[in-house]
């Protein structure tokens, strides 16, 4: 299971370290994309179906389907680490993201964030601020709901 969080700073040439103990995780063959809140998201190849998650089983005529795939898988790249574990994000990821020097890696179970330092520090305060509000929110949630009867 990925989790915690690393900081590492992207160097002049666009160049960042992979925290090792997430490399061993999702190993060598990683694919990025645009992430939700404007942060990355990083899944190994063998698990890139994560990203479709919450569009499978629906028909190719869902519009909202359609665009979301096209977010996450239109806007992937394949990342190379080199023998010194380092990738390469590419401009237009970084611009997403907001990535400028220090960046936050954030393990979530079966991907990584990447976030802008910046950005990350913002979203911990809101999380702070409304986690009773989001835990709430997923207790009441129809589809919670439906798992437990299923469970039953």
């Amino acid at each position: 299971m990925l989790a915690g969080q690393f900081e590492s700073k992207l160097g002049k040439k666009f160049q960042v370290s992979f925290p090792k103990r997430f490399r061993s995780e999702l190993g060598d063959r990683l694919v990025l994309t645009k992430g939700l809140e404007n942060c990355l998201i990083v899944v190994s190849q063998n698990n890139w179906q994560t990203l479709l998650e919450g569009t499978k089983g629906l028909p190719f005529i869902n519009k909202e389907s359609r665009e979301l795939q096209r977010f996450l898988l239109g806007n992937a790249f394949e990342l190379a680490i080199d023998t010194k574990g380092r990738v390469l994000i590419p401009e237009f990821l970084r611009e997403y993201a907001n990535l400028k020097e220090d960046i936050v890696f954030v393990g979530i179970d079966r991907f990584v964030e990447i976030w802008s330092k910046e950005n990350w520090t913002k979203e911990q305060k809101n999380l702070s601020q409304n986690i009773e509000l989001i835990a709430e929110k997923l207790t009441n949630n129809p589809a919670q709901e439906g798992l437990k009867k299923i469970n039953e």
